[in-house]
């Protein structure tokens, strides 16, 4: 399919030499004469890619992106400026307003070319990741972005540090600094209630990254981290972190949306811990356990926690956890090898009524 690019540039012999390189190369050209008009255009038209020349008279490019952002229809086309400004702090300014990429005047057809056709490609890359990533952890996601290139986190750059069963990794309250990488063993995030009563919130194993939701938000940790058995932890910078995420602004809106995902996700959670049965609690919480712990990659894993922290996990007594593991049991839904668990029919256990 022909990718329709708009053109926006005041002035015409510009604006109409861009659309023909464009035209030529195969792509669909629409021309917009000023700020106004490009607006009403991509809210008509949608295109998959803006070329935006700055200095236009009253609305000037800065001016189209800002309004363009602002709906729902049109936030996420990516967005180059074209421009004879060369001043770093311009570029600060587009970027930070979200514009994706800067081409300066005068420049080369294939300097344009490979812009556009590079933001052509991530934006399909993206577009195909986030889809994907519905059903993904945002540890997979990152791997997957680390894979194609649009991160680069060089873990080998970085020392890896062994943590003890129940060593803390990070406690409530204090200032985040790095990003979490887990090299092996297992992680479990958890709050604590006022009666000393333990919540565990999340857990992570070999291939995941955690600690990302307080370094954007700059805010300290709102739980505590703790090694669930032996453990190796790279330790990312957050500045290298953020520097490679903020870095291009189409990659750190996806996973800004894959983060408000994983909120709903854990409202949803939430909702089910408190008007879901017993049964059904637990059936979802070794559900869930299954899926965090990427116990799928194997047939014939094991869950490996302790009971209390499953109950921990699903939020009831270890009593009432144990009892109805043991009619899980018999009734074929999951077997036991001592404290392991293997789920034997998890279509069956999803679709508990009660």
């Amino acid at each position: 399919m022909t990718a329709t690019i708009l053109v926006v540039d005041d002035h015409p012999g510009i604006r109409e030499n861009v659309a023909e390189i464009l035209t030529l190369a195969g792509y669909n050209a629409l021309e917009a004469e000023n700020g106004k008009q490009a607006i009403e255009m991509a809210r008509e038209r949608q295109p998959d890619l803006i070329v935006c020349d700055i200095m236009m008279p009253e609305l000037d490019g800065y001016g189209v992106l800002h309004m363009l952002r602002k709906y729902p229809e049109t936030e996420h086309i990516p967005f180059i400026f074209v421009t004879a400004k060369t001043d770093r702090s311009d570029f600060r300014k587009g970027m930070e307003m979200g514009a994706d990429d800067y081409i300066t005047k005068p420049f080369e057809d294939v300097e344009l070319l490979t812009a556009v056709e590079t933001r052509l490609k991530k934006q399909q890359f993206l577009q195909e990741k986030f889809a994907a990533s519905q059903t993904q952890s945002i540890g997979t996601m990152l791997q997957d972005w680390q894979a194609s290139g649009l991160l680069q986190l060089n873990l080998d750059a970085y020392d890896v540090l062994p943590f003890s069963k129940k060593q803390p990794v990070y406690r409530e309250g204090k200032h985040p600094q790095f990003l979490y990488y887990v090299k092996s063993g297992k992680v479990k995030a958890y709050r604590m209630n006022d009666d000393g009563k333990e919540y565990i919130t999340n857990l992570f194993s070999a291939g995941d990254y955690f600690g990302y939701v307080p370094l954007l938000e700059d805010h300290p940790y709102e739980e505590n981290a703790e090694a669930l058995d032996n453990t190796e932890l790279v330790q990312i910078p957050k500045e290298v972190f953020l520097e490679q995420l903020l870095n291009d602004i189409s990659v750190a809106r996806t996973f800004i949306k894959r983060i408000a995902t994983e909120v709903r996700e854990k409202e949803d959670r939430l909702l089910q811990l408190a008007y879901d049965s017993l049964r059904k609690r637990v059936a979802n919480g070794l559900l869930a356990i299954h899926d965090k712990l990427h116990l799928e990659q194997q047939p014939d894993a094991l869950i490996e926690l302790s009971r209390d922290d499953i109950a921990r996990f699903v939020g009831t007594a270890t009593e009432s956890l144990i009892r109805t593991l043991s009619d899980f049991k018999s009734e074929k839904l999951i077997e036991m090898q001592g404290t392991r668990i293997r789920i034997v029919q998890p279509e069956l256990l999803r679709k508990l009524l009660y």
